[in-house]
Formats: structure tokens, sequence, C-alpha cells
């Protein structure tokens, strides 16, 4: 898990990424068991201040994590040390974890709840033997699925700049953060807006629910803008016509299949399952794997 950095970049440079990790959560755990995932983890719980002890308080609110993320009895070790890392973990068997954290949580201890998030995610994902090749899209994998499981918002919080000092956990980008939050909040009907205490993670939340929001408006769903649906027309005559139309990567992410009678495929907007209808006009769909009801204008 990266620590702050001076440089922190912004955008949506994994956004195929992430839509990737948000599907694969759903195939690998069900609507029904991602259904049970809808309240996040509570800031009462997470909550550490200097008062407390800190290898007592890094362990409750380990125990908090690991509950919510739903993990059976899973006991929480927990060092730190110097480390270019904000965090590390020990992936065992089990019964008990092994987890590192940066020493400089010990004078930065709000944000301990952020890091170890990450690195609990990572032992859930081990125990479903969910993973992505290679580290950059591994870790994209477990930012997204801390966020859409409800403990992420720790993370988007963690994100601060002021003046000289900046701060990021995590590999997903501020932005990014907020983009899974958002199709978080849409899904479950939960805002998360209320609990950050930083005013660039509210802004990088704010890009992102704005970001996920395009996605409710891309063709052939009905809210989509009169520009998008010109080049929809455009698209479905050369498809009726039988030319080439444009594959299913490019643009708005649709694309028709045919001769006759012609359909057309394109993402669910919110777990990015890939989704066909009939090219007849106003109807409505049901995507099969996270149950999202869909009105669309095919």
């Amino acid at each position: 898990m990266t620590t702050g950095s001076s440089e922190i970049e912004h955008g949506f440079p994994h956004l195929d990424t992430v839509r990737a990790a948000v599907h694969a959560l759903f195939t690998r755990l069900s609507y029904d068991t991602v259904s049970t995932f809808a309240t996040s983890v509570l800031p009462v719980d997470v909550a550490f201040d200097d008062s407390e002890d800190l290898h007592l308080g890094a362990q409750r609110v380990a125990r908090a994590l690991v509950r919510q993320l739903h993990l059976p009895d899973a006991r929480m070790v927990i060092t730190f040390r110097e480390m270019e890392h904000a965090a590390n973990v020990e992936l065992t068997a089990g019964p008990e974890y092994f987890i590192e954290l940066n020493d400089r949580f010990t004078q930065h201890r709000k944000d301990i709840g952020a890091a170890l998030a990450h690195e609990v995610m990572h032992i859930c994902l081990h125990r479903l033997d969910l993973s992505f090749p290679g580290t950059r899209d591994n870790e994209i994998l477990t930012d997204t699925a801390t966020t859409y499981l409800g403990a992420g918002w720790l993370l988007l919080d963690a994100y601060r700049e002021h003046g000289p000092f900046s701060q990021k956990l995590g590999y997903l980008t501020p932005e990014e953060f907020g983009y899974v939050l958002a199709k978080r909040a849409r899904f479950f009907g939960e805002d998360p807006a209320p609990w950050f205490t930083s005013p660039q993670a509210y802004d990088a939340y704010t890009a992102g629910a704005e970001r996920a929001g395009r996605d409710l408006r891309r063709p052939p769903l009905a809210g989509a803008g009169w520009a998008a649906r010109l080049r929809y027309a455009k698209d479905r005559r050369a498809a009726q016509q039988g030319r080439t139309g444009r594959p299913p990567a490019a643009g708005d992410g649709y694309a028709f299949e045919g001769p006759s009678p012609l359909r057309v495929s394109f993402p669910c907007p919110a777990c990015h399952q890939r989704i066909r209808v009939p090219v007849r006009g106003r109807l409505q769909a049901r995507c099969a794997l996270c149950k999202t009801l869909l009105d669309c204008d095919s």
C-alpha cells in the first residue's frame, strides 16, 4: 500500500480496471452477498485519538473492519515500524494475520483505520481467491473492493493537501475513490458525504460522482444526452443497413449484433456486466448480475 506523496495523481487513469474490479466483485460474491454490505463502517467505530493506547486502539479498529468485511474470527497482530510503504500484511492460512503499519501512523492515528482497511481487504480477497494479474491491477482491485464493500471512504478521507503537505493512501486517485463511492452510494442508497473530515476528499467525491453519473447517460439508456443519442442513431442506422458499427470498447461502449433480429449490447452502469436487448425502442432491462432495472431506448 502506498504512502503519502508530494505528487498526487488525479483524474481517472485506472477507470477500466476499476470497472473490471466492480464487475469481478459481483461475479465472485453474487448479488445476494454484495447486498449484505449495505451499511458502511461508521466513523464512531474507527475513531482513534491520542488518549487511547496505541496497540489496543489499533486492535479495536481492526476488529471493526473484520466485522465490516465479514471475515470469520480473523485476529490481527499489528505492529509499527519504519518502512517505505504505508502498511503490509502477511497472508497466511490464519487464524492470525500479521499487519505492519508505517510508524508515522503513531503520530497520525486518525489514518490508522484507512491503512488497516486496505490490508484487511487483502485478507478478504485472499480468502475469496480473487485477484488480478500484476501488482498494480491487484492493488486497484483491493482499493475498489474496500470502497465498494463499505470501508474505503476511510481511504478517501485520508487524502489531504495543505500547502507543502500532501497525503493519499491507496492506488486509486482521489477522484477514482469518489467514483467507486458514488457507485456504492447509488446501489445501496447510502450517502457517505457527512463522514468526510477532509475538504479535498469531499471535492474528490463530488468529482467522482459526476463521472459516475455519466455512466447513466450513455446510450441506449433512456437518460442519454441528445449528442450521444445522435451518435447512437447514426450507428444504429449503419447496423440496420448491414454496415460495420463501432467495436464495443469504443465510444459509449455499445455494440450492435445481428443481422436479424438486431440487438445491442452495452455495459450495465452499476456492475459493468454486458447486457443485450433487442433494437425496438423504449423498453426496460434488468441486469442479470446486479439486478438493476434500466430504462432503455434502443
